[in-house]
């Protein structure tokens, strides 16, 4: 199935570089919180950006070279520069936060970059994974840093895996002494990666080596690679030490090689919890962020991730629909559930560094127009907003009822035009026709063979005019049924900030996307559909093309199927995975009917 797509964009090295130093700026000067969280979250976000610049550096010599890795001045500079910064969040963090760079030390350590890098390259930038959708805080890789350092002194040499790595390796090489970490892109096929170095010395393999990066993904293959690379260069294994994104080793898709050079490492991991959730010093919890913006608290956070807010809401005893509601466990962003007085607020990771600041802002935007929960404020990663346990997922009898379908039509109309007239996007922000119509072909070859070939190829032939016809927005792209609570007179909108910000391939699209994905999970007709259409183009000045929007429909059929396909896949639980399937066999009976119509 073709479901997921990296989420990359072409920055200018002068602009990454202004905005390290205007963050850099803002620590210094931001009026914060009592405990300073808010200073500390502007020099991680700081770190991210100077490690996202490292690995555009990094990438761009590594494309010039061949695909190779080699020494480079520039690549070097990069990484010292994202270093230093390193050193001020862990300075930051151990001093619970009472720690701020002075300027005249954060503009050497700019100008040092500025002396060997050209400010008017361009590079391509990729969007750290880990920071944006798994709650992988920096944090974590210093505390695992600092255990691994108070039994083995070194010396010690840190290489970090492009991309996440650049960021997560000037953290562990400054906990670790390591004045140089460099970086290596393994490339190759997703479960087979491989390193290609030359040029530089090799392996000290009287030295400990440390490996950082944010997997291990499907298959492990990429820390593999660099273990490979290490013990081919004669490094033992008790020197080979990884520093990963959590403890759960390579995923169903890795060999037994892979595995076999997995065991010969030492593997370091600090979880979230113990960092982040149960911290020895309060200051340093996610409570007290979350406290410093809502009050204080009548127990701890709890968790309700991967499925776990299904039994929660209580609302006109509605509970069917959201127990039904299917879920993708490690897919789900980390939330939890704040209780202070009599208020419920839900607890939600947004994402770490600037593009996270964006998608809370839109929730926020969002919140105070009445179309979602209403935002407290957010803290280091979390937005914390309304939780409504009085409210529940709308149910099919209840969207199909006569009173409350007019109010949702309306209500749909509203919401997917205020979205168009308010969150623009770039031209480039999302998938082509092009990209949309070979995942459609693709999915629909893989659940109903070749009975959807036709659809396709009439889809195909009418992507050239299609194309000029998009006008990007930052659509909603989730308007599934359990996505809107009904309670009252109220439809409120959840999870509506950055699933057009996601990994996977769809990304910001026209706004006809979203209407058409109303279309499919409330089963309107053809009048229904027209109506629809017709006022959002009416209330957010846009146009939606009929044309445009038939193919919108095919697709998002497509890439509904292929993705329940692939988290019923993931699923380890019997009644999660029939939940999912559940889903599949609607998108497919649907996109099958629609390609027997032509």
């Amino acid at each position: 199935m073709i479901v997921f797509g990296d989420v990359q964009c072409r920055e200018r090295v002068s602009d990454k570089l202004r905005r390290v130093g205007d963050l850099l700026h803002a620590a210094r000067t931001l009026n914060t919180h009592a405990t300073g969280i808010g200073r500390h979250g502007v020099l991680v976000e700081a770190l991210i950006e100077a490690g996202e610049l490292a690995q555009g550096i990094a990438d761009a010599r590594f494309v010039a070279q061949g695909r190779r890795d080699m020494p480079s001045a520039q690549a070097d500079a990069a990484m010292g520069l994202a270093r230093w910064i390193a050193v001020q969040c862990v300075r930051s963090w151990d001093t619970r936060f009472d720690w701020v760079p002075t300027a005249a030390s954060a503009h050497e350590a700019l100008a040092a970059f500025q002396a060997v890098v050209q400010g008017e390259e361009l590079l391509d930038v990729r969007q750290p994974e880990g920071y944006a959708f798994y709650a992988l805080y920096p944090e974590c890789h210093l505390a695992a840093a600092r255990q691994v350092r108070r039994a083995i002194d070194g010396p010690w040499r840190v290489i970090g895996l492009r991309s996440i790595g650049t960021s997560l390796a000037a953290v562990v090489a400054a906990v670790l002494g390591d004045p140089a970490p460099r970086t290596l892109r393994p490339s190759g096929h997703p479960f087979d990666r491989r390193v290609s170095w030359s040029g530089g010395p090799p392996p000290d393999p009287g030295e400990h080596h440390a490996i950082v990066d944010e997997g291990p993904g499907l298959s492990g293959s990429s820390i593999a690679a660099a273990i490979r690379h290490l013990r081919q260069a004669g490094v033992p294994p008790s020197r080979i030490h990884v520093f990963p994104g959590h403890a759960n080793g390579p995923g169903e898709q890795a060999s037994a090689q892979i595995h076999s050079l997995w065991r010969q490492a030492r593997t370091h991991v600090a979880d979230f919890a113990p960092v982040l959730l149960h911290a020895p010093e309060r200051v340093q919890r996610l409570r007290s962020w979350v406290e410093e913006i809502i009050g204080p608290l009548d127990a701890e956070l709890e968790e309700i991730a991967a499925g776990g807010w299904r039994g929660l809401h209580r609302g006109s005893g509605e509970r069917s629909n959201a127990e039904k509601a299917p879920a993708h466990p490690w897919q789900e962003r980390r939330k939890f559930i704040a209780r202070s007085g009599a208020a419920e607020w839900l607890v939600k990771f947004a994402g770490l560094g600037g593009r996270a600041r964006e998608r809370c802002e839109c929730a926020r935007l969002l919140g105070e127009t009445g179309f979602s929960p209403r935002v407290a404020g957010w803290c280091h990663g979390f937005v914390v907003e309304r939780w409504h346990a009085d409210m529940a997922p709308l149910t099919a009898a209840q969207w199909r009822h006569p009173p409350l379908r007019r109010q949702l039509l309306d209500r749909l109309a509203r919401y997917i035009a205020f979205r168009a007239r308010r969150f623009p996007a770039d031209a480039d922000s999302g998938a082509s026709i092009h990209a949309l119509c070979e995942m459609g072909w693709h999915n629909s070859r893989e659940l109903l063979g070749s009975e959807a070939d036709a659809m396709w190829q009439a889809h195909r032939a009418s992507a050239a005019q299609l194309a000029p016809l998009v006008r990007r927005v930052r659509t909603d792209n989730r308007m599934h049924a359990w996505e809107w609570l009904h309670g009252g007179d109220l439809l409120l909108k959840t999870d509506a900030v950055d699933h057009h910000a996601g990994h996977d391939l769809v990304g910001c699209q026209d706004s006809a996307w979203d209407v058409a994905g109303a279309a499919v999970e409330f089963e309107l007709d053809a009048a229904e559909l027209g109506a629809l259409a017709q006022a959002v183009a009416a209330r957010g000045a846009v146009r939606i093309d009929e044309r445009l929007l038939a193919f919108c429909i095919a697709a998002y059929l497509a890439f509904q199927a292929g993705h329940f396909r692939m988290a019923a896949r993931d699923a380890r639980d019997e009644q999660e995975r029939n939940r999912l399937e559940a889903q599949v066999e609607r998108y497919m009976r649907e996109l099958a009917r629609r390609a027997h119509r032509g």
